[in-house]
């Protein structure tokens, strides 16, 4: 599976579970999780490539959504469980 569609999916379920998404110019490698008073977001770094952005969303969705209780496809369900 192509690492934009894996990266499009992991994004689409931080969205579900109430993470906002900002795209930023952040130099590159600086994409993240930030938990701030209003809740969870995510920085999407626009400097970094798709597998560095699929790398750290993938860190994202382990600490708030629990993968074992829902749906994912296959090779969501691997990158997340091997990054």
């Amino acid at each position: 599976m192509d690492t934009k569609v894996v990266l499009d999916e992991l994004m689409e379920l931080l969205e579900k579970n109430g993470v906002k998404i900002r795209k930023d110019s952040l130099g590159g490698g600086g994409s993240g999780l930030c938990k701030l008073k209003e809740g969870y977001f995510f920085f999407w770094d626009i400097d970094s490539n798709s597998y560095e952005n699929a790398l750290n969303c993938a860190r994202a969705v382990k600490e708030i959504v629990d993968i074992e209780t829902i749906y994912l496809r296959p090779e969501v369900r691997e990158f997340i469980e091997n990054h």
